[in-house]
């Protein structure tokens, strides 16, 4: 399943000036960050409620420095299994700057089965990935690659877009970064489309949103993957997440937020 997008955060003292380059100030999350989705799926133009998803964000260490963890798991519920298992856990380690260092990605996604494992490494102004992938079992692919820009797995690059200070943004405006999986890199793009007020699905709250896409590009083609809507304060929280999925369209809502950062100054007081 494709994820998306979402901060950084300020540089920690030690790590070289080729990580430096990939960090930035967070202004958006915290230590225990947790936020609660709920998916739905398009079944027969109908929407039906499939699953859930978490994301999850705690400060550990990683090499014996701070760092965060960050956890992305959805689930489908038994309904929905009896016609398509979705277990997919993504986990990433990054400095306290952002900076990415690793990302492990389990997919079980119907009969298909899929590890991906990346690792990042920073040494004369360059990123090293090292990039493992196991499909069903077959063994693991390795690939090695080297860039003098930086690089970011599907975590990491949420995390720091949630950052972005899009006040002289307009619709249209185009941010490239390059992410990588276990099976090798690509250069993709996020599309800002503007702002939209968004109600979360059965609930009386409405945000007031940025609106993106997240964009991939294959055989020459570009296809939008994600449209996510992003809470239009400090917090930068997904509210609603519109997939394009290989079999079909999905969404994600949010339901809970514990442990957010700032004031949520984009939810809108309800109408009586």
């Amino acid at each position: 399943m494709k994820q998306i997008l979402l901060t950084f955060l300020l540089l920690c003292l030690g790590w070289n000036a080729a990580s430096a380059q990939c960090g930035g100030t967070n202004t958006a999350f915290s230590d225990g960050e947790t936020l609660d989705f709920d998916l739905y799926f398009n079944w027969s133009f109908v929407w039906v409620k499939v699953g859930t998803a978490k994301w999850e964000v705690k400060q550990t260490t990683y090499a014996g420095k701070p760092a965060y963890r960050t956890y992305l798991i959805t689930s489908t519920n038994r309904r929905a299994d009896k016609f398509f298992v979705m277990r997919d856990t993504l986990t990433a380690y990054t400095t306290t700057g952002l900076v990415p260092l690793a990302f492990n990605k389990h997919a079980h996604e119907g009969l298909y089965y899929r590890v991906d494992d990346v690792r990042y490494s920073y040494s004369g102004g360059k990123c090293t990935v090292d990039m493992t992938v196991n499909k069903n079992y077959r063994g693991n692919e390795r690939k090695q690659a080297t860039f003098s820009t930086c690089v970011y797995d599907m975590v990491s690059m949420m995390l720091r877009a949630r950052s972005y200070d899009v006040t002289d943004w307009r619709p249209g405006t185009r941010q490239y970064f390059n992410i990588a999986d276990g099976g090798g890199t690509s250069r993709q793009s996020i599309v800002f489309r503007g702002r939209q007020n968004v109600k979360l699905d059965k609930m009386s709250e409405t945000y007031r949103c940025l609106v993106f896409s997240f964009m991939e590009k294959e055989d020459g083609k570009e296809k939008e993957i994600v449209k996510f809507f992003i809470s239009d304060d400090a917090n930068h929280l997904p509210i609603r997440l519109d997939m394009n999925l290989s079999f079909g369209t999905a969404k994600a809502f949010l339901n809970r937020a514990a442990g957010v950062r700032n004031p949520q100054s984009a939810l809108l007081p309800r109408k009586k």
